[in-house]
């Protein structure tokens, strides 16, 4: 199969998959490049040159063509193939390929992204929204049932890109929802599902669907258990003592093992420094963020750069983020989870974009000049990128004071709602 170009994605993202699916089956294919290395290839220099908001699936045609998001370059490889009408042949038809794909990414694959950061921890659980997602994707599922009751495929007698695209958001989903339930009252999208992906030219691409017997249900995090101490047995009625032998006694008192004092945090071992973080929440909180006596003005006045360090937080799975709404509490959720740091940090971030394009980003003020020491107290820490700021950069400095004053701008992507760690 010709080549059509270098495809940066992860091999088995369900979206990945997408793409490599519809070029085998117009009999392309697509060169993966070698050592690429999520997080950190996709955010080198000659990556950002080609690709500026570094984001994956992104394809280089030999001829130089660039182009990233999914369903794009999914299209684009499409039109590829002529002999293969993976696009119709009528505009009605196009159309309806392009209704049926996009239902199935905002219909169906949305919701299973929810339901699977709900579920892992990823956002804050609340079961009333599980529900609801839960509901959603059931009910969407259930219009194509309908659909294909009466249908070999979505659209014509052949498979087209629609078909391909509902293959690879169900791959997903019956890794997550789509249980032996849901598939018992679904069997007309799961004949498409296999269908599509025991494709001979399909089959190396999807691989084997591993079907979940039971949706994946939140586990809330064990409990510490405390252990019950014993019952005090009834003290002995004391013998009075002469003088002598009481004072003798209290002096044995000092031969009593005595409970271990609680080892210090290593922050707290730190020197002390000028900076108090709790003045600079007062500060934060009770003046104007911008301008001549505002809270920024008050911070480089106070701060203690060898006491205190400023970093740059990003989360890494920003592709997965759906509704902003959303996003915004997966900040509550990560701040909660901080909250044995609390005397230790300030910070301010934010989600920028719209629904189903956003990212969150923002900073953190800490004690110390590592990070982890501070953050590792909440579970999903990983979850972030931390790059220490250098306010002395006039780049860095400009980060800095937009993300303190909810104004922050990234490629086009303006602040929309934001929380405070305080």
């Amino acid at each position: 199969m010709a080549s059509i170009g270098t495809l940066w994605t992860i091999p088995q993202f369900d979206k990945g998959k997408r793409i490599r699916a519809v070029a085998a089956y117009a009999g392309l294919s697509v060169d993966l490049p070698e050592n690429y290395v999520h997080f950190e290839s996709n955010k080198q220099p000659e990556f950002l040159a080609k690709f500026p908001h570094g984001k994956i699936p992104a394809l280089e045609t030999k001829d130089g063509f660039k182009l990233f998001e999914t369903a794009a370059i999914a299209r684009y490889v499409a039109t590829l193939a002529p002999n293969v009408p993976l696009l119709g042949s009528t505009s009605e038809e196009a159309a309806l390929i392009d209704q049926w794909a996009s239902f199935a990414d905002g219909e169906v694959g949305q919701w299973t992204i929810l339901i699977f950061q709900l579920v892992k921890g990823i956002i804050p659980y609340n079961k009333q929204h599980h529900t609801i997602f839960a509901e959603r994707q059931l009910r969407s599922l259930e219009t194509l049932e309908k659909h294909l009751a009466t249908r070999t495929f979505l659209v014509t007698e052949r498979i087209t890109l629609a078909d391909i695209t509902l293959a690879s958001v169900i791959s997903r989903a019956v890794t997550v929802t789509i249980d032996a339930e849901w598939r018992a009252k679904l069997p007309n999208v799961i004949r498409l599902f296999e269908t599509v992906i025991n494709q001979p030219k399909l089959k190396d691409i999807f691989g084997t669907p591993e079907y979940v017997e039971k949706a994946l249900q939140f586990v809330p995090p064990p409990k510490e258990k405390k252990e019950a101490k014993p019952a005090a047995a009834a003290a002995p009625k004391a013998e009075k003592k002469p003088k002598k032998q009481e004072e003798d006694d209290d002096e044995d008192d000092d031969l009593v093992p005595k409970e271990a004092p609680k080892e210090k945090n290593p922050l707290d071992l730190l020197p002390k420094s000028s900076f108090n973080l709790e003045d600079w929440k007062r500060a934060y909180s009770n003046m104007d963020t911008r301008g001549p006596g505002g809270s920024i003005e008050w911070f480089y006045q106070h701060f203690d750069k060898e006491g205190f360090s400023v970093w740059r937080v990003d989360y890494k799975y920003n592709p997965e983020l759906t509704l902003t709404f959303m996003s915004s509490n997966l900040i509550g959720g990560f701040f909660n989870r901080l909250e044995a740091s609390r005397k230790y940090l300030f910070g301010s971030m934010g989600v920028l974009g719209e629904n189903n394009n956003s990212v969150i980003s923002g900073v953190l003020i800490l004690r110390g000049q590592d990070v982890k020491p501070v953050v590792d107290v909440a579970p999903d820490w990983e979850s972030y990128e931390f790059k220490k700021l250098n306010l002395d950069s006039e780049e860095d400095k400009k980060f800095f004071e937009a993300a303190l004053a909810w104004d922050l701008e990234l490629d086009g992507k303006k602040w929309v709602d934001g929380k405070n760690f305080k």
